[in-house]
């Protein structure tokens, strides 16, 4: 808003004649006139329009509609991927999925800030490679099921805030859904388990970079109909569907839902190429850096991948050394082995492009 403000001043001049008349017998006369000039000088000073920054949820660069939501800590919940799990709880709410190879299939680290989920799951057990992946959101609440010995000991040695079934069993919410078989039935609700936040928790920083309205696409973005990507045990593909502007997932060639019948559909997915080590399981190796695809906005950017710090978040750079940003909304990051990937070109049938 513009305010305006008006100073008065006032200028007076007074003007004194005096006449005076010398005579005889008749006597004489005298007269005063006094003029007054009253003269207002007005100033107009212009104070700046203000502009109060938009609030954004930092995980999805989306508007917050909830204050009560931005102070709460990041949660990671250990979501089972295997086919007895499916269909799965609170994968359409979650602000970033990270899925990573495991034994002969994958799992997920679903991430909630912005929204959670009543139940969530099935949540299943932790990995060596949580504790880096996930650091960057800055002690964390994790939410797991146990794990081998040096799993455990690791995790608990870490700065993920452990909300493990034996640790928040009670108070989690953690519960066996009877329609489900074990071990793929573990649930819990993300509205009891922040409740267990320790004192002095603080919100995760923003994990990416997001684009406004008035952002042009950049000049080493190409338009793409969708990516396949080859994990293990898993075949994983996404559709770009430019209708709801978002790619929608199928995995091993069947469209993935959740318990509501709703498609995964996110506005963006990153490719992360890494290498595995086995260190009891498949472990990823996400401080360093290699190749990345991101897909946003219907299109492709090809780029690179740098940590060297496991509290920092992933540095996406396209070819020209411009950080990427994305959409604002979810995103579902594929933590892939390298050559894994095949680019789906505009126009292309998605099922003439084979899985790598």
């Amino acid at each position: 808003m513009k305010n305006r403000t008006l100073i008065f001043g006032s200028i007076v001049a007074t003007s004194m004649l005096a006449l005076a008349a010398c005579g005889g017998s008749s006597g004489s006369s005298s007269s005063v006139d006094t003029a007054v000039v009253d003269t207002t000088v007005v100033t107009e000073t212009t104070i700046p329009e203000t502009t109060i920054p938009e609030i954004v949820n930092p995980l999805t660069g989306l508007p917050n509609t909830d204050p009560s939501t931005l102070t709460r800590p990041a949660m990671v919940v250990k979501i089972d991927n295997h086919p007895s799990a499916l269909p799965q709880l609170g994968i359409n709410q979650a602000d970033i999925i990270f899925e990573y190879n495991v034994e002969k299939l994958t799992r997920l680290a679903a991430v909630f800030q912005s929204e959670g989920s009543d139940p969530v799951g099935p949540i299943r057990s932790g990995r060596f490679q949580d504790i880096n992946m996930v650091s960057s959101l800055i002690k964390p609440l994790f939410v797991w099921s146990g794990g081998n010995e040096q799993v455990t000991a690791a995790i608990k040695k870490s700065d993920l805030v452990d909300l493990s079934y034996s640790v928040a069993n009670k108070d989690g919410g953690f519960a066996r859904d009877r329609d489900r078989s074990a071990p793929h039935n573990l649930i819990a609700e993300t509205t009891k388990l922040w409740t267990l936040s320790p004192e002095g928790s603080a919100p995760p920083p923003a994990q990416f970079s997001y684009r406004t309205a008035s952002d042009a696409a950049p000049a080493t973005a190409k338009p793409t109909a969708g990516v396949k990507v080859s994990m293990d045990g898993v075949k994983v593909q996404w559709d770009w569907d430019a209708t709801t502007g978002e790619f929608l997932r199928l995995q091993d060639n069947t469209p993935v839902v959740d318990t509501d019948d709703v498609r995964l559909a996110v506005p963006n997915v990153i490719v992360l190429e890494v290498e595995y080590t086995n260190r009891y399981s498949p472990t990823s190796k996400t401080l360093g850096g290699g190749k990345v695809y991101v897909f946003t906005n219907g299109t492709l950017i090809e780029g690179t991948w740098e940590r060297t710090d496991r509290l920092k978040p992933f540095l996406l750079k396209d070819s020209g050394g411009a950080v990427i940003k994305l959409t604002p909304g979810q995103t579902f990051v594929e933590v892939a082995r390298a050559a894994k990937t095949a680019v789906v070109p505009v126009g292309t049938n998605p099922d003439d492009v084979k899985f790598l």
